[in-house]
């Protein structure tokens, strides 16, 4: 069987390829959703293999809300090494930000008007792409939804993690630290920028997972994932909650969050978890400075983004809701993960064209 052009599945094969690289990625072990894009679907394992190349060099759009964290630098470095390991062009469209929906809807519309293919978005609004959405697929051309989660069903393929599952990894590994019984401890709750649809997914999946808990959540602090914004919210949160005991939110405040407790000289007796990684988060786990965070491996979430685009355009079969199986990565096994396994190089600089 020719595992380069076959979707397998099973559970035979290591959780990881022996390196991020290339033809080396896969197969990869996934996730699929059953029946797809239903917030109640089941999830089965799978192996993701994608095709060896593509027929044609088709010429495909992606969309990022921003690049303002080392997270969209993995999803960049995902989609720009399987475009060019498939032979296809891209062309990637940065917004500048969540607050700048208007601008990715436009960004989007400029590029379907250039001659695009194919569009894969990371969604700044869950809803707010419905129309865009409906109006491109109507056009013939597939919309891939990778990462962030759109609602409309008009789209094509979703190459993304469940984020209720992410917020409750982390929120489950605080639990486990801290059950019913035990002394209660404050926690510090900062999901991102409101509206997002992976914010709200990963808000419900760490309050559900610490409800029965020791764990006694703070109001949660919203704000748009720029590190001075989330280095804002953390600081008047421990000014306001001397007697806090955790930080946890997304990756940027995990980063940002570190000198701060140093500067207050709050090392250990303040932690910082992150419900999701980033080259930051994970240096920061090495080091000692950060708890744990789950690992979705971004980068492959973009890989599978960008072959989903190619099976669709040429017409092959393709799995329609599919992504990275999570595991923790904390202090106690970070030395055993590879880095390049859910991480992109160290020396990877932001490429926005692939020809």
């Amino acid at each position: 069987m020719n595992l380069r052009s076959t979707l397998l599945t099973g559970s035979v094969f290591a959780l990881f390829a022996s390196s991020s690289y290339a033809d080396d990625w896969f197969p990869y072990k996934a996730m699929k959703t059953e029946p797809p894009f239903a917030a109640g679907g089941k999830q089965e394992e799978v192996l993701y293999t994608p095709l060896s190349k593509a027929s044609q060099p088709w010429k495909i759009c992606v969309s990022f809300p921003h690049m303002k964290d080392a997270y969209w630098l993995g999803v960049d470095y995902g989609v720009v090494d399987e475009a060019k390991r498939l032979g296809v062009s891209m062309n990637l469209l940065n917004a500048g930000g969540y607050t700048e929906l208007k601008t990715q809807i436009s960004q989007i519309e400029d590029c379907v008007a250039n001659g695009a293919q194919a569009v894969v978005i990371g969604a700044i609004s869950l809803d707010g792409l419905n129309n865009l959405v409906a109006e491109v697929s109507k056009k013939g051309i597939p919309v891939i939804d990778v990462v962030n989660g759109i609602s409309s069903p008009d789209v094509a393929a979703k190459s993304l993690v469940s984020f209720y599952t992410m917020g409750h990894s982390a929120g489950e590994y605080l639990a486990k630290k801290h059950p019913a019984g035990s002394k209660d401890v404050k926690v510090g709750w900062f999901p991102g920028p409101a509206g997002a649809g992976w914010v709200e997914a990963a808000n419900k999946g760490f309050q559900d997972a610490v409800k029965d808990s020791a764990v006694k959540m703070l109001d949660a602090k919203y704000g748009d994932t720029g590190k001075e914004v989330q280095q804002k919210l953390v600081e008047d949160v421990l000014q306001s909650n001397p007697d806090i005991r955790y930080v946890a939110g997304t990756a940027v405040t995990a980063e940002a969050a570190q000198g701060v407790i140093r500067e207050r000289g709050l090392q250990g007796s303040v932690n910082l978890l992150a419900f999701y990684m980033t080259p930051g988060v994970y240096d920061g786990i090495k080091r000692g400075f950060i708890l744990a965070a789950p690992a979705d491996s971004m980068v492959v979430q973009g890989r599978i983004a960008i072959d989903q685009a190619v099976r669709i355009l040429e017409k092959k079969d393709y799995i329609k809701h599919v992504g990275p199986k999570i595991f923790v990565v904390d202090q106690q096994n970070v030395n055993g993960v590879s880095r390049t396994s859910i991480l992109p190089p160290e020396d990877f600089k932001p490429l926005f064209k692939v020809n």
